[in-house]
This record gives structure tokens, sequence and C-alpha cells, in this order.
């Protein structure tokens, strides 16, 4: 520290780093791009910089250009064309299928209901519920910072309705909400961001987090459901790994030297992990 870090919308989710008018020459704003933070971290004397998540493309026209390349995991699912939940479930083998029919079962079994809200459905009351699922995950953590303020969850709901996608649990026999996931709608892709619960009950995080964003990305028919960062455990629930990227610039040059040999190892081995892994999922 301190560092600078390229990576706007400040969230672990691929897209353009580097925004450019249509039919710009791409590879020289790239070089361009890698050359400008080199200097800004010489002249201001800074450990660093890092461009996060942006596209395979991109990060490797930064990583020709002179920055250190990444790559990380992430598990994505994939839409395969499926007409319904079931249609997803049919690629599955029996103990999967059977796993995940379980789990759903659970939230109804324990008297819990799901809502989902999104446009003009979609009101304040309901922001703050999201809010305080936010504070409740943030809070568990010691590293936990409470970034995101509340007007930041209204402003969503009153500028850009039609692109949130909120999830709640509501518990049947008190009538309250205890757990929601919150969710953004992109053109093709829904994007899971914050999930939080003040009740801990069996599977509930599967089926607020996961289980309804994949309902809700075939009914839609979107491509590609990104539900955040980490968790292996998203496997076994139709979520396959998938690449990510980022590129470095570190200012000391035998550090910088130590964290390429260190970053070309790292892929090859993350590489090799992703042609090893057995799928779950039938072919289609």
């Amino acid at each position: 520290y301190p560092k600078l870090i390229v990576a706007c919308p400040f969230t672990p989710a691929t897209g353009p780093r580097l925004l450019h008018a249509p039919g710009a020459q791409v590879e020289r704003l790239c070089q361009g791009l890698a050359a400008g933070l080199q200097r800004f971290v010489d002249q201001l004397e800074l450990s660093s910089a890092h461009v996060l998540f942006p596209q395979q493309s991109q990060a490797a026209l930064l990583e020709a250009s002179g920055m250190v390349g990444r790559v990380g995991i992430q598990y994505h699912w994939q839409n395969a064309g499926y007409r319904s939940f079931d249609d997803f479930l049919a690629r599955y083998s029996s103990k999967r299928r059977n796993q995940i029919k379980r789990e759903r079962r659970a939230l109804v079994e324990q008297g819990v209901q799901l809502e989902v809200l999104t446009g003009s459905d979609l009101r304040p009351d309901h922001m703050d519920h999201a809010y305080r699922f936010y504070c409740a995950t943030v809070d568990k953590y010691h590293w936990g910072r409470r970034y995101l303020n509340r007007e930041f969850f209204q402003e969503l709901c009153s500028r850009m309705p039609e692109q949130v996608l909120l999830v709640l649990a509501k518990e049947q026999s008190s009538g309250d909400y205890i757990a929601g996931a919150l969710n953004l709608l992109g053109t093709q892709r829904l994007f899971g961001r914050y999930w939080g619960a003040t009740r801990e009950l069996r599977h509930l995080h599967f089926n607020v987090c996961y289980y309804q964003g994949i309902e809700e990305a075939i009914r839609r028919g979107l491509s590609v459901f990104e539900p955040g960062a980490g968790g292996e455990h998203k496997v076994a629930r139709g979520f396959e790994p998938t690449l990510t990227y980022s590129a470095h610039y570190l200012r000391h040059p035998q550090l910088n030297s130590a964290v390429r040999r260190h970053l070309i190892s790292e892929r090859q081995l993350i590489e090799q992990q992703l042609r090893d892994e057995p799928p779950l999922l039938k072919p289609g």
C-alpha cells in the first residue's frame, strides 16, 4: 500500500475495464492504458496497479503491453437453452438430481416461502430488508466493512428497479423476512451480489442465492448466472469453474519478476486442474 485499483464496477464481476468508442483501435488503447498506469504508479511512488476482472481479450492486451497477467476461478452457471428448472436437472445424474430436489423441498418443509421482486413490484421497504441482510453478513466477519449504506440500496430502487432482482425469504408463520439476496440483471447475465440472513435454516442459502437465481435466469433466457466469488460447493449445484482474469504492475522490479514467475506456475496449475475436473453435468 498504497496501490492503484482499476475496477469499475467495484465488484468481482467480469466486464470491460477500458471504455472506448465503437471502432476504436483497442490494442493501441490498451497499450496506452498499461503505459499510463506504470507512469502514474512510478510518479506517485505507489506500490502497484491492478486491473481486476477485465474481459479476457482486454486482459491479454494488457499482458502483451507488459503487465503481469493472472487467472483465477469463479463458478458460473451456463444456460444450455433450458426450458425449465426440471429441464436443467435432467442433465444431472440421478443422485445429484435427487439431492437438489431435496434441498429445494427443504424450505417448504420449514415453512419458508421465496418472493422475487423487480421493477414496479420493488418498494423502498423491500430494499431496507436487503440492506439489513447485507449488514448481517458484513458484521458477521472480522474483516467485514459496511462500505455500502442504506441510501445506496434506496438509490437502486429509485433509479434502476428494472435491473434489480431481489429474492426474499419469508417465514410463513410470522410473516417476517428472514433472508435475502440482491441480484443485478444485465442484458445476458444475472449477477448475484449481496446476501444475508437473520436465521440459520437448512439449505436456506442454496435456495435464496443459487436455485432461485437459476430459475430466474432460465425464465428470462439469460445466458450466464454469476453468483459471486468463491465457493467450490457451487459445483454440485450446477455452477461450472470459469477462468477470470486480472493484470498487474508492481513498481519494485525484483518483486515484479518474482510475482511474474509465480503467476506463470499458478496459471499452469489452474488450467491443469480444470482439464482434470470430472464434469458433473451430462453433455447437452
